[in-house]
């Protein structure tokens, strides 16, 4: 089994806290030969040397650990795709409106240069005269100035919606998952639309994607009260939490609180794995 925790110690280095209350520093730190050690908060390994930060345990910075990391990882994957779309789109605005204001001189350059291009492709052996690529042009060189425009605004506001998206599922945010689960959950319909009046490799691959992202946050990020909702969400997170194992030792075993079935989740979510034993311990 991957262990998350850490990979992600040897992507982005130990995070290493002090908290003020001394029954927490003492479950947290361990004395070593060369001075002191300090719990990790993100494998839970011992590190030697001094605590990145210190504080109250309440400021103790939030480690995303074991599965988190790599929930963290598929959303970014998530959002290169729609970096991708972001990065064609943005051609696509571009070229419109530079279309818009030359459209006049690019007809008459078309049709200029259209029988040359014609005798050459016709000496190739082929007939360009039913080329899609042909077609697509003279059909856009049809539109209205007003459907050209439609069209631009479209394509920047479909880039800028996909660019938020993108930075949201990049860095792992709340808000990020909300905005991407509602944008791709309202284009769901048109993508099942499209694919009922024609269906191509690429849109079944667009929609495949889209109903990923969106099931993939409902059921992980307990979004909109699904499984438990944000409450659940917060809570598991203590739960793996190396300061929440801190608490918990610290604490007596009779002053633990029974475990709430209502935010228990579902047993299909890995355990975290459990602490590693103190330098010098028994």
């Amino acid at each position: 089994m991957v262990d998350w925790s850490t990979l992600g110690c040897g992507r982005y280095g130990h995070t290493t806290y002090a908290p003020d209350e001394p029954e927490l520093r003492q479950q947290l730190s361990a004395a070593v030969a060369d001075g002191e050690a300090w719990r990790c908060l993100r494998c839970g390994a011992f590190v030697a040397g001094p605590p990145d930060a210190s504080g109250p345990a309440a400021d103790a910075p939030v480690v995303p650990r074991g599965t988190e990391i790599r929930s963290k990882l598929i959303l970014r994957l998530f959002a290169l795709e729609r970096f991708v779309r972001v990065l064609i789109f943005s051609a696509a605005s571009y070229l419109l409106w530079r279309f818009r204001g030359s459209r006049i001189s690019i007809e008459r350059a078309f049709n200029r240069d259209l029988p040359l291009i014609r005798g050459m492709f016709r000496e190739l052996g082929f007939n360009i005269d039913h080329s899609k690529l042909v077609g697509l042009v003279r059909h856009a060189l049809t539109l209205s100035g007003q459907t050209i425009t439609l069209l631009a605004i479209g394509a920047t506001a479909y880039a800028a919606i996909e660019l938020v998206e993108a930075i949201g599922l990049w860095q792992a945010r709340r808000w990020g998952e909300y905005f991407a689960f509602v944008a791709t959950s309202l284009g769901l319909p048109l993508e099942v639309y499209d694919l009922t009046q024609k269906v191509t490799w690429l849109a079944l691959l667009l929609l495949a994607i889209n109903l990923a992202l969106v099931l993939y946050l409902a059921i992980t990020k307990r979004l909109f009260g699904i499984r438990g909702g944000g409450r659940a969400y917060r809570a598991r997170l203590r739960e793996q939490s190396v300061l929440e194992e801190a608490v918990v030792a610290a604490s007596p075993a009779s002053a633990r609180p029974a475990p709430d079935p209502d935010l228990d989740g579902t047993a299909d979510e890995e355990t975290p794995a459990p602490a590693q034993r103190r330098p010098g311990g028994s």
